[in-house]
This record gives C-alpha cells, sequence and structure tokens, in this order.
C-alpha cells in the first residue's frame, strides 16, 4: 500500500520521499498540474493529480493509503492575498483530514512548524508546551498554520492517527526552489549579505526531518507534537554566517544591521512589491520574526523518535556544495 506525500514537489516533500524510497516504501504524491516538480523528477513514484483548494480531487488521491505525509502549505510571508493562505492551508488541511478520517487511513504525519509554537521570553528554548495565543502569531502564514495545526489536534481527538511534527530551519540539497532559509545561503555565497541582525535560528539537517516524518508515523504518540530540531542547532545569525565562511572560503559579514534600518528597507520593498505585483525581497513580516529568536529544543523527538542529530556544518556544507553544483551561486 502506498504512502501518500502531499508537497513532495518542495523541499522537505522531497527529501521524504527520497527517504521512503530508499526504505523500498511505494510512493504516491499529491500535484497539482502546474507544479514545478524539478525535486523529484526522475523518482518512481505515482503521480495523483489534485489540489488541496480541490477537496473533491482528494479521496482518489488517498484511496488504497495506510499512511498520509502532510507536507503540503502555501508558505509565503508576503501574499497580495492572504485570504489564500487560510483557504490553503487551513481549509485544505480540514478537507484532506477529513479525506483521510472517511477512507480509514491509519495513521497521518501533518507537517506544521516551530513558528506556531511559544517562546519563553527568557532566553531558554521553545518546546512543545510553551504556552501561546494566536494573538502571538506575527504574519498570515504564522497565523494561518496555528489554525492548521489545531485543525489536526481536532481530528486526533475524533480518533484519526495523527502525529504533529514542527521542523525548525532544514538546511541541505535539493532546496530547488529554494526555501527562505536556502535563498539565505544563496545570498550568502552571491555576497549579497553585507551584514546581519541581531537574531536567531534552530538550524537542522533536512535528512533529519524528512527521518522524522518517517519516525513520527511509526512510533509517534497519536495528537501529540514533536519538534524537529537539533540539539546544538540554535546560532545566532552572526553564528551562521561564521560558519558558513568556514564552509565556503567567503568571509563572514562583520557588520550588525539596526532592526529599524532593517525594517524600514522591508518597508520599501513592500511598497515596490505592491507596484510590481512580484514579491519582496525583504518583507516587514519577517523583519517582525526576526525581533525574537527561534531557538527551539527538540529534546522530546530526540528521546521519543530517536530523531537524528546530523552536525550542523555537515548540513551547511551539503547545502553549500549542492547550490554551487545546481548553479545557484558560483
Amino acid at each position: 500500500m502506498p504512502a501518500l506525500v502531499t508537497g513532495a514537489t518542495g523541499f522537505i516533500g522531497a527529501t521524504l520521499v527520497r527517504e521512503l524510497l530508499a526504505e523500498e516504501e511505494a510512493v504516491r504524491v499529491l500535484a497539482r498540474p502546474t507544479s514545478d516538480r524539478r525535486a523529484i523528477e526522475g523518482l518512481p513514484v505515482e503521480v495523483a493529480v489534485g489540489d488541496l483548494l480541490d477537496p473533491a480531487s482528494l479521496p482518489a488521491a488517498l484511496r488504497g493509503c495506510r499512511v498520509l505525509y502532510h507536507v503540503a502549505a502555501d508558505y509565503r510571508l508576503f501574499a497580495r492575498e492572504p485570504a489564500l493562505l487560510y483557504r490553503t492551508n487551513v481549509e485544505g488541511t480540514r478537507a484532506l483530514l477529513q479525506a483521510a478520517l472517511d477512507l480509514g487511513v491509519e495513521r497521518v504525519v501533518y507537517t506544521s512548524s516551530v513558528g506556531t509554537l511559544g517562546l519563553p521570553g527568557d532566553g531558554r528554548p521553545g518546546t512543545e508546551t510553551t504556552p501561546v495565543r494566536l494573538e502571538e502569531m506575527v504574519g498570515d502564514y504564522k497565523r494561518s498554520k496555528f489554525l492548521a495545526e489545531r485543525e489536526a489536534e481536532a481530528f486526533a481527538a475524533r480518533g484519526l492517527g495523527v502525529v504533529i511534527v514542527n521542523p525548525s530551519a532544514p538546511v541541505g540539497p535539493w532546496d530547488v526552489k529554494p526555501t527562505p532559509t536556502g535563498r539565505m545561503i544563496v545570498d550568502y555565497l552571491r555576497r549579497r549579505m553585507f551584514g546581519y541582525l541581531a537574531t536567531g535560528l534552530n538550524l537542522v539537517h533536512v535528512r533529519d526531518v524528512a527521518r522524522g516524518h518517517l519516525l513520527a508515523a511509526r512510533i509517534g504518540r497519536a495528537g501529540e507534537r514533536y519538534i524537529l530540531g537539533h540539539a546544538a542547532g540554535n546560532l545566532w545569525l552572526r553564528e551562521i554566517f561564521q560558519r558558513l565562511a568556514a564552509v565556503s572560503g567567503i568571509p563572514a559579514p562583520r557588520r550588525r544591521i539596526p532592526y529599524w534600518v532593517a525594517f524600514g528597507s522591508a518597508a520599501v520593498c513592500g511598497l515596490g512589491a505592491r507596484l510590481t505585483g512580484r514579491g519582496p525581497l525583504a518583507s516587514r513580516t519577517a523583519v517582525r520574526m526576526a525581533a525574537k529568536p527561534m531557538f527551539f529544543d527538540p529534546g522530546k523527538a530526540v528521546r521519543e523518535l530517536g530523531l537524528p542529530q546530523t552536525p550542523v556544518d555537515e548540513a551547511l556544507r551539503e547545502a553549500v556544495e549542492w547550490f554551487r553544483a545546481h548553479g545557484y551561486a558560483p
């Protein structure tokens, strides 16, 4: 029986597909007719054409599947029509999980984000149980994912075997589009980083995130959340650039950019985006999110799932090599 993977054309989803195939699992992927499929090109997968915005297309994609990995999301920090984020991330998730419940799917792994979790505010990293409210979510993307996570919990309460995973900031090969973290690495390799903000991220190898999905499906507890990150991955942006310098040979920027300068620049970029219809180089939402370091503790996933902990420097090195080998940077 195949496993269905939504979001397989994205970074985490494509890596998850590769991990499933490596274990000789049959894989079916849900993809829109217009999806960019470079990340899974040539892989022996069955493609079910459908869309989270078209609930009628979902039962056919799920039929005959024992496990569902719902990785797909509309991941945009700037959207001219924010309602589309909620339709895809909240209503699309609800429709997909309802179809899974109706068809008797045994296990569901729902891919959320650490962005939906709370931060203690006293320097400690956030955990799965750190209190947080919808009002604390910055921007429509985070709000939509927060609400989608509540949908997943509601279906778990109804008896669907849903396990929620919250990846931090994955890095590694096959970031085709690329993601915001991947774009940061590409810009660094193109020598476009002239300074850094006083913010931080939890970096984790994308392969470890994919393995975390498989482990969650096998031994994760239904209704529980698991942070898929690295215990030594909480790094300030300046530290990330220093590590990139070590693996790339490109000197790290030394100048700290004041928060107000970054916010003003993002405001100008946002105005230009509205005039041109193109996404901004930097959004005010992204700068507002950077006001707090996104540090998290993956201890629960390490203890209960056996989440791998590939060294962060290895993840950065593989990302740099992949971006250079595929023409993203010289």
